[in-house]
């Protein structure tokens, strides 16, 4: 057999330098040729709807093989309840950072907005979106299992999941042709989402160039010091916040980072992390975690562990009360950061849940103007970015750290799958 020759390697890079490519002519064309870049547009959306269709899919599949894959109820029980509190402190954590990096850097100090005269029929859509969704709405909202998997509500997804692996886990060996069947479901489903990957530097390409094109470099400028807090702030929780976690855990986050480098770059371009979320599964479980965890933990995370979402929710608003010269006490700053503990659940994946919630948390300060959300509706693209891929990281960060306290795996072989 003769082997390849190593000169054509350059016609077929990896998949993180064909992003990386179609990240920087995505650029150029959004500042070169504006127009011809916002109508690439339907490549980035085509590409997420490709990814979406199948995501719910994958979820129940995972979810009901790891929860059934678990002989012993009591680990589904255990990581469960592990992965939960994690969560739970990791966001709040990441909430309060938010607000301290707000109070500290102050990025709407100076704007002076009249916030009568601003736009607020951009924010009345969202504002329409924004209720709060209590138990009971949950509950009745669910109609049909083909219900939650039609509309995509990855919350009533993993409802449905959970009680499909739990009954298939009570039936015993009885259930075992359905768990082979959804076993090679699993494997199918994954090859379905390796054959679309191949597209993801298309789709990288068709979004970014769209966001240049239509908002342009120019239309940072008055908001820049917004977007500069937000991105430090969320560089410093990466580095110091999930790198201390992830030393504890016995493995080093410039590794972790550099081992899941290509879902960063996809998510940093799509600006919506599901579209990493099967990827960053698979190569989870080649680290060394195990199927049922990741199958139990990552999709959990995704709704429940949003790092980035949580950070931008407190700083903005912040920003917006600064911006339009709105005093804030003590005890105003936390209501809003109590409140946002609640409504940032949920408000990651999807492009503009974060948008929302954050919609729903101010409106619980009535002395802020909702109005002041029209000043980063234009911005709210780039920030996305930015909160889209640390609640990508978070996510891969907690299931590592869950698998390292179930003792899946020891830190000498997480260091040597990394390295």
């Amino acid at each position: 057999m003769t082997p390849p020759n190593p000169r054509t390697r350059f016609f077929y890079p990896s998949s993180s330098v064909q992003v990386l490519l179609a990240i920087g002519t995505a650029i150029a064309l959004g500042y070169l040729r504006p127009a011809t870049a916002i109508a690439m547009k339907p490549l980035g959306d085509a590409f997420i709807r490709l990814i979406a269709m199948i995501i719910t899919l994958i979820i129940f599949c995972t979810v009901v093989t790891g929860i059934a894959g678990m002989e012993d109820m009591k680990k589904v029980g255990r990581v469960g309840g592990k992965a939960l509190i994690y969560f739970e402190v990791v966001s709040t954590l990441a909430l309060l950072i938010g607000l301290v990096g707000g109070n500290v850097l102050h990025p709407g100090s100076g704007f002076n907005a009249n916030a009568a005269a601003l736009d607020a029929k951009a924010v009345a859509d969202y504002a329409g979106q924004a209720k709060a969704q209590s138990v009971s709405d949950f509950l009745l909202h669910l109609n049909t299992v083909v219900d939650a998997f039609t509309k995509g509500d990855i919350l009533q997804v993993l409802l449905v999941s959970v009680l499909f692996g739990f009954a298939l886990s009570m039936a015993g060996p009885r259930s075992k042709p359905l768990l082979d069947f959804l076993n090679l479901l699993t494997e199918a489903v994954f090859g379905i989402v390796k054959i679309l990957m191949h597209f993801a530097p298309i789709g990288a390409f068709g979004a970014l160039a769209f966001t240049i094109g239509k908002y342009g470099v120019s239309s940072l400028g008055p908001l820049v010091k917004l977007i500069g807090t937000l991105y430090i702030t969320s560089i410093l929780f990466v580095f110091i916040v999930l790198g201390m976690i992830a030393r504890m855990a016995g493995f080093g986050i410039l590794r972790f980072l550099a081992y899941i480098k290509e879902e960063i770059l996809l998510v940093l371009a799509i600006s919506s992390s599901e579209p990493a979320m099967p990827t960053l599964m698979a190569k989870l479980e080649k680290l060394g975690c195990s199927k049922g965890l990741v199958g139990l933990v990552v999709p959990t995370g995704y709704t429940f562990n949003t790092d980035g979402t949580s950070m931008y929710m407190t700083l903005a608003a912040l920003f917006v009360a600064q911006a339009t010269n709105t005093p804030l006490t003590l005890t105003q700053e936390l209501t809003i950061f109590a409140v946002a503990v609640l409504t940032s659940k949920g408000a990651s994946g999807v492009q503009g849940a974060a948008f929302i919630a954050l919609v729903a948390t101010m409106t619980v300060i009535p002395t802020i103007p909702v109005a002041g959300m029209a000043l980063i509706l234009g911005i709210d693209r780039f920030m996305s970015m930015c909160r889209a891929t640390v609640n990508m990281i978070g996510n891969g960060v907690a299931t590592v750290v869950v698998a390292r306290w179930e003792k899946e795996l020891s830190a000498e072989t997480l260091r040597q799958n990394l390295g």
